[in-house]
């Protein structure tokens, strides 16, 4: 039995859909007006482990993640390239999508742009203003009226009389209340508009979601999804939106994942504090930066630093020596090792019980390897099946243990020193073997002799 921390509950729950064995999920994504950062790495990659396991289960799920592709940030950032705001997003949208087969993240299965449901945000808004939810000032806004929604601050614990200290209106708004958000922006001089039955303008964020999500999945879904910093206040005023307009409970279950932190800091660019997903990946392989992503809890905080990513690193050579040189099979044993893991991941994704037990797998593999190579390979063959779960361990052990060697060595220049070493041993020529080692050596090679064999992997 599947069970989910819900963030609306404060507890964890047994996962039951609102459908049978259909699963409906939305999750919040990117607003695109620049490359992605590794804290929206860590929500693109909590996420898709979500879909791989709901899947992996047995559930039919259906995973919709907008993008927001017009707001003040794209507008700016627009205006100071001298570019539209399409052609901004279109390429940023095109850089995320790489990123994301770079880190093996599944695309989801709807990809909604906020610029594409503009007449349901004009529908959701107009039914909001005739249920006296919202209201139309006459400068072109639309305005929540806050105060009117019983259920405002169920998510996040926070109360209106607590929020309204210190809260006030700005000179060019015109709010009745100052906690009052906008659901329709005024056009001004010089940014992008659509007609609407207020005036020309544009959406405001949070009513995005509540139309791209409602109109995919239905008025009532399984999961909502996000960063925690999305919890208030955009997911709290998108439940008080959804609900007010239709009546019915907004999502069943809302998970939240932790941020990535920079000395205690989250990261994040308004902070400039960030390292772009192909920053990292310009040092780092891809498959090391998705396990540090996966390794720790969706829920937790990862500190980012360079320590990580190399224990990271370590961990993944772990798994791969043990995969190495061993034939590939259909899986086979290990069922005691899929339970562990099962149950570990049915504890909302317990990734770090869940990693534990592939280490625990890898030590049962090499102990096996020179006496039962048949056992070992079909254990190997679990082992990359529970690692797909995870979105690693996929590629071939060398071709991992030797990524990033090109250009810093002659692969086939290797292969005959190595040869040659072997023919040396053969030989008993102990001094030319050692001779042969240390040049491999001082080539930044380092060599793994088992039974009957030689590997070889750059040194880090």
């Amino acid at each position: 039995m599947l069970n989910i921390y819900n963030t609306l509950s404060k507890t964890k729950e047994a996962f039951k859909p609102l459908d049978g064995n259909k699963v409906r999920m939305y999750v919040c994504g990117m607003t695109v007006y620049d490359y992605c950062h590794l804290g929206h790495g860590r929500s693109m990659v909590a996420f898709d482990l979500v879909t791989r396991w709901l899947r992996k289960s047995g559930y039919e799920l259906t995973y919709v993640r907008n993008i927001t592709d017009i707001d003040d940030k794209i507008i700016n950032r627009a205006n100071e390239n001298g570019e539209t705001f399409d052609a901004l997003t279109a390429r940023m949208i095109d850089a995320m999508h790489e990123d994301e087969r770079r880190l093996n993240i599944l695309p989801p299965d709807q990809e909604p742009r906020a610029t594409e449901h503009i007449a349901g945000m004009h529908a959701m808004i107009q039914t909001l203003i005739d249920k006296g939810y919202a209201y139309a000032p006459g400068n072109g806004d639309v305005y929540y009226r806050v105060g009117k929604f019983v259920g405002y601050g169920k998510l996040s614990r926070k109360k209106i009389e607590d929020l309204r200290i210190g809260a006030r209106i700005e000179v060019d708004e015109a709010k009745q209340d100052p906690l009052d958000f906008v659901l329709w922006k005024g056009v001004k001089p010089g940014e992008p508009s659509w007609d609407s039955p207020w005036g020309p303008g544009r959406p405001g964020w949070h009513i995005e979601c509540s139309v791209m999500s409602t109109c995919c999945l239905g008025e009532s879904f399984d999961i909502h999804g996000g960063g925690s910093d999305l919890e208030f206040p955009h997911h709290e005023n998108e439940i008080a939106q959804s609900e007010a307009a239709t009546g019915k409970q907004y999502a069943n279950a809302w998970m939240h994942c932790g941020m990535i932190r920079i000395n205690g800091e989250k990261m994040s660019k308004s902070l400039n504090n960030f390292f772009t997903i192909r920053d990292v990946l310009e040092k780092y392989h891809p498959e090391v930066v998705r396990y540090l992503l996966v390794a720790s809890h969706y829920r937790s905080a990862i500190n980012y630093s360079e320590d990580s990513l190399r224990d990271a690193k370590g961990a993944l050579e772990r798994f791969y020596h043990a995969l190495r040189g061993l034939p590939r099979v259909a899986p086979a044993g290990g069922e005691a090792f899929v339970e562990r893991f099962s149950v570990a991941m049915n504890d909302d994704f317990g990734t770090p019980e869940a990693c534990a037990v592939l280490f625990d797998l890898v030590r049962e593999i090499n102990r096996l390897r020179d006496t039962d190579v048949e056992a070992a390979a079909g254990l190997a063959a679990r082992l990359r099946e529970l690692g797909e779960v995870l979105g690693v361990l996929q590629l071939e052990a060398d071709d991992f243990l030797r990524a990033g060697a090109e250009g810093k060595v002659d692969a086939a220049e290797v292969e005959a020193l190595i040869q040659a070493r072997l023919q040396a041993r053969t030989d008993k020529n102990w001094a030319e073997s050692d001779r042969i080692r240390d040049q491999l050596t001082a080539m930044g090679v380092v060599l793994e002799d088992s039974k009957g064999a030689t590997t070889w992997r750059l040194a880090d």
